[in-house]
């Protein structure tokens, strides 16, 4: 879907951004977006940025195997 901005003053941010990388003007609206996601992703808390992951691990189901030393030998195929 395109993105029509109307404001003249963005218009001209995006102008002097696209001049001074020497990139077109929609690659840098979206190097600035992506910074900009990337800054406020950089804000969150280590427990809020790894709380999807321990939410993807516990969602899983249990084996009933332990994971102990002879384990890790079999994976990486140690005798």
């Amino acid at each position: 879907m395109p993105l029509n901005i109307r404001s003249e003053t963005v218009n001209e941010l995006a102008d002097t951004l696209a001049a001074r990388l020497k990139i077109s003007k929609t690659e840098a609206v979206k190097q600035a977006l992506v910074a900009e996601l990337s800054r406020l992703d950089q804000k969150l808390s280590l427990i809020e940025r790894i709380r999807p992951i321990q939410d993807d691990i516990l969602s899983r189901a249990r084996t009933g195997l332990e994971a102990d030393k002879a384990f890790f030998d079999d994976l990486s195929g140690d005798p």
